[in-house]
């Protein structure tokens, strides 16, 4: 931690206490927490936005030495397919084949369900 020993924490504390005073102290340790709380978030917000500028410009340099890559129209920032665009047969949904071959089944062919007449 910052290359502080347990003994340095020590005596950091026991100074703190001699001059900021006892009845002080806890409100200014949460002070400092809340400081220190809001700097980390504001490090982690701040690496966030880096990272998703460099995911950015790391696709947009991809796209320009393969441009048939991209196939998002202008003003389609979701990246998904027109509502007005025909289904592609790679992305359209089928039917899954059958396991088994109906007719190897026996009554392979479904019959209607009779009651008897009562």
């Amino acid at each position: 931690m910052l290359g502080i020993g347990m003994q340095e924490i020590l005596i950091i504390l026991v100074v703190a206490l001699v001059v900021i005073g006892p009845k002080r102290l806890p409100e200014v340790a949460r002070t400092l927490g809340k400081g220190f709380a809001e700097f980390k978030k504001a490090t982690d917000d701040f690496q966030e936005t880096v990272r998703k500028d460099l995911e950015f410009e790391k696709h947009e340099d991809l796209l320009k030495q393969h441009p048939h890559l991209a196939t998002v129209e202008e003003g389609d920032e979701k990246g998904g397919e027109r509502a007005d665009a025909p289904p592609d047969e790679a992305t359209a949904v089928r039917e899954p084949e059958p396991s088994y071959n109906p007719d190897e089944i026996e009554g392979g062919e479904e019959t209607e369900k009779t009651t008897p007449d009562v």
